[in-house]
Parts: C-alpha cells; sequence; structure tokens
C-alpha cells in the first residue's frame, strides 16, 4: 500500500485537537483513506461495521505535548491525568500510564479497568457527585485520592475509614463561578451546578477538616466545563484557585496539588478553532506561577484534566451506507448501519461532525443529504445538510473525531449490540473491543420461572 499524500495538509502533528482527521491519515495512489497505516474499507471488511478506529500515533502525540508543554511553561511539579470518562478501556489506560499519565474516574467500573490497566493507585482520582460506599472503599484501599465533592463524601468517608487506619487522600472540588461559553450541559464552573462546594462554603469544610484523623486534604479540584475555545476563563480560575489553596494552607492542610480540570475544544468542523495544547498549558501554567507568586505562595503540584483533547482527534467511525430516501424538494436521507446507539452526541448535544467516503474522500460532492442511523427514533440524525458525492450502499463512510464520549455514551437501544474498536499503527490493527453479539443482550435477562412453567418461553434464535 503506497502513501501519496497527507489527506489534511497543514495539519498540527504536535496538537492533534486543532485537526480534524488523525495526524496519520493519508491518501493512498487511489486517493482512499488510511489510518496508522491501515486503509479504512479494508479495516470495516476485516472487523465489520460500525467500526471505532484509533490511532495510536495521534494518541501518543496528545499525551506527548501535554506532558512537554507542562515541563517548558510550568516551573514547578506537574502531573497531567486523562479524563477516562472520555474513553475508558484497558488500552487507554495502559497506553497513558506509558506516557507518564495519571487517570482520573468517577465510578467504580472506570477505576477497576484503570487498575486493571496498569495505572497506579497513587495516579488516580475519584470523582463524582454521588459516590457509592462500595466506590469510596475500592478508591481508598487501592490509594486513590478522593474528591469530595459534597457534604455526603465526607460523611461517608468519616464512617467508612477504619479507627486508626490511614488516612484517606483528599482533594476537595468546589465551584468557581466562572461562565464561559460551551453547552450548557457541559458548563461545572458556574454556581448553579451538581458538582463541588459552593465557595462560600470552603472555609467552613476546611475548618471541618482540621484535625480529623480519617482524612488528609492534599489537594483542591475545580473545572470550568467542556469543548471550551476561550483563554481567558482559565486565567480567571488560576487566580481563584490560587486564593484558595493560600485559605488551605494558612488553616493548616498540607495542599500541594492544585486541579485545574480540562476543557480544551478540539476540531469537529473546519470552522472550529480550538487553541493548541501547548497554547492553553502556557496560559494555565502561566497564571498559576503568577497567582501564588503574588500571594508568596510555594507553587503547587499543577494537575490538569484533558480527556476530549487527548482522544478525540485519534478516534474515526467507520458505517456502511445502506438505504436512501428522497423527498423531492425537500431532502434526501441517507441510512447507515449504526446512528444513536453508537454516537449520541448528534441528539443529546446537537454536536456536528465532519464526514466523508473512505475510498471517495476527494471526489467532489453532487448531492446534498441528511445522514441518519437505523434506529427507530426521528430524532436518530448524525449530521444534517452533508455534501457527499452520491454514494451507494454499502460503501464505507467515515466520520472524524469521534474518539472521545461515543464509545463510552454508546447504548444498545434497540437491542443494538456495540460495535467493535481497533487499534491502528504502522500499517498493524489490533482489536481492543470485541463486538458484542445479540446473544449478549441476553446474558442478564431472567425469565421468571412461572413464565416457563406455563410454556412462555421462546424459541431459541439463530444468528449467522
Amino acid at each position: 500500500m503506497i502513501s501519496s499524500s497527507p489527506y489534511e495538509p497543514g495539519r498540527d502533528l504536535l496538537s492533534p485537537n486543532c485537526n480534524l482527521a488523525p495526524i496519520t491519515t493519508e491518501l493512498d495512489a487511489q486517493s482512499r483513506l488510511i489510518v496508522g497505516g491501515c486503509q479504512l474499507s479494508e479495516l470495516a471488511e476485516c472487523y465489520g461495521t460500525p467500526l471505532y478506529v484509533l490511532d495510536e500515533a495521534t494518541l501518543r502525540a496528545a499525551c506527548q505535548s501535554y506532558r512537554g508543554a507542562l515541563q517548558r511553561h510550568y516551573p514547578g511539579p506537574s502531573l497531567p491525568i486523562y479524563a477516562s470518562k472520555a474513553n475508558s478501556s484497558l488500552m487507554m489506560s495502559s497506553l497513558v500510564a506509558s506516557e507518564g499519565f495519571g487517570l482520573d474516574v468517577v465510578s467504580a467500573g472506570e477505576l477497576l479497568t484503570a487498575l486493571k490497566g496498569g495505572v497506579p493507585g497513587d495516579c488516580i482520582v475519584l470523582h463524582g457527585n454521588n459516590k457509592s460506599d462500595q466506590e469510596l472503599l475500592l478508591a481508598y484501599r487501592n490509594g486513590v485520592t478522593i474528591v469530595a465533592d459534597n457534604q455526603h463524601d465526607l460523611d461517608r468517608l468519616s464512617q467508612l475509614v477504619p479507627v486508626g487506619a490511614d488516612p484517606a487522600n483528599l482533594m476537595l472540588r468546589f465551584t468557581p463561578g466562572i461562565e464561559c461559553h460551551t453547552h450548557e450541559y457541559i458548563r461545572t464552573g458556574h454556581l448553579d451546578s451538581k458538582f463541588g462546594f459552593d465557595p462560600d462554603q470552603l472555609e467552613s469544610v476546611l475548618n471541618q477538616l482540621l484535625g480529623c484523623r480519617w482524612a488528609r486534604l492534599t489537594g483542591l479540584h475545580a473545572h470550568i466545563g467542556s469543548q471550551i475555545f476561550e483563554l481567558e476563563p482559565h486565567q480567571d480560575l488560576a487566580d481563584v484557585m490560587a486564593g484558595a489553596l493560600q485559605l488551605a494552607r494558612r488553616l493548616g492542610h498540607p495542599v500541594m496539588d492544585l486541579n485545574v480540570g480540562g476543557g480544551l475544544g478540539v476540531r469537529y468542523v473546519s470552522s472550529d478553532d480550538p487553541p493548541s495544547i501547548d497554547n492553553w498549558v502556557k496560559v494555565v501554567a502561566e497564571a498559576v506561577n503568577q497567582a501564588c507568586r503574588s500571594r508568596n505562595l510555594d507553587l503547587p503540584r499543577l494537575m490538569c484534566e484533558p480527556g476530549r483533547s487527548l482522544v478525540a482527534a485519534a478516534g474515526v467511525t467507520l458505517y456502511r451506507v445502506g438505504s436512501r430516501k428522497t423527498i423531492p424538494g425537500l431532502r434526501t436521507y441517507l441510512s447507515v448501519d449504526g446512528g444513536m446507539s453508537d454516537n449520541p452526541r448528534p441528539i443529546t448535544y446537537q454536536s456536528l461532525y465532519t464526514a466523508c467516503l473512505a475510498d471517495r474522500p476527494l471526489a467532489s460532492p453532487d448531492e446534498t443529504i441528511t445522514l441518519v442511523g437505523k434506529h427507530c427514533e426521528s430524532g436518530d440524525v448524525l449530521l444534517k445538510d452533508l455534501a457527499l458525492p452520491y454514494a451507494s450502499s454499502g460503501e464505507v463512510l467515515v466520520v472524524f473525531a469521534t474518539g472521545a464520549y461515543n464509545v463510552s455514551m454508546s447504548s444498545n437501544y434497540n437491542r443494538i449490540p456495540r460495535p467493535a474498536a481497533v487499534l491502528v499503527h504502522s500499517g498493524h490493527s489490533e482489536l481492543v473491543q470485541r463486538r458484542e453479539q445479540q446473544e449478549d443482550l441476553l446474558r442478564y435477562d431472567v425469565m421468571p420461572e412461572r413464565f416457563v412453567a406455563l410454556g412462555l418461553g421462546g424459541k431459541d434464535g439463530e444468528w449467522e
């Protein structure tokens, strides 16, 4: 297979979040799309569709950009932490750990995945606004830092940590009261949020924790949202957090970690213009440094939590084109063999994407279609007003920048199995998530015995 040119001229190899496609995306001699040295239509033939494809080179480039930028721009210690809710798997946990990242989790499932993936417990933080006792204990027993989100967390931990045992390492989350321009569902820094203590509660909570033998407060956390293109809110956040750090240390807490969250946006369509990873880190690092120096504070360990900006551009989703319906003078619907069960973001957030045909990415468009999924839902629309060359049934269609929140938010709506996922690198592909089978969907169903006794159980189906 001969590569002739990059698919996206001018791509940023150091900041994948600024690209529409993975950094290894190229055109072969027949102008067919290649990612990680693998022809996408061949991957579809080999593994089936829908198919999630992740490019290892893009993932590692993003990790290395964050690590390098923190080392260049922040004079104190630092630790980037992958927000695993964006895409949680054994492979992702192992990959980010190998690049020197920690990892944040929000459930026992994500925590177990991180631990089994090789992330050390002391490099993991547990978030969540309604943690169960099981989740708190799993975190505590594995040396994970627990982000106290509310009084309920503190009350439960005070009962769960054994008397005389080592204290739980805590990070206190508060809402900084900072607004940013993003979807209302993914704004978390404003005061009207389910996350974190109110800033007016901060001093009383810090006083409450003084002398608690079951807790050791090691850090502060705040987060202002997701898919953010602005830089000023992050500067404002640094000043607010430095003030909180000064208060905590004055009261006697050994706070050494300052976690500013994540939020850097990515490029989903050509009009998106997010800051680069280096620029985002530079602004954050310099703002934290200045805010701490102005208060004569020793620099804390700076932590940030990239998720979307680390993994989104590394992923593409492959579909096969199916039926079409043309309503003269109104619209043409083009269906694919997936939809809202493998990508719920369009119906949830009205998210936009970029798409093309895998083997004809440069062909001139000759129609505008509405790309829809196969689910029994009128809102199952992936893309509106998509300009494409006429696509025949069976052709492979590529949707870019689907590495974040697609697999992690996927579902079995209409009892459709979740797709497989593969990792591509240097011309090789490896399965990192098996495709669910129809029989898997019945695994946890239980037929009441009285139904069976009445002969109401059905026959075994056959599937090929």
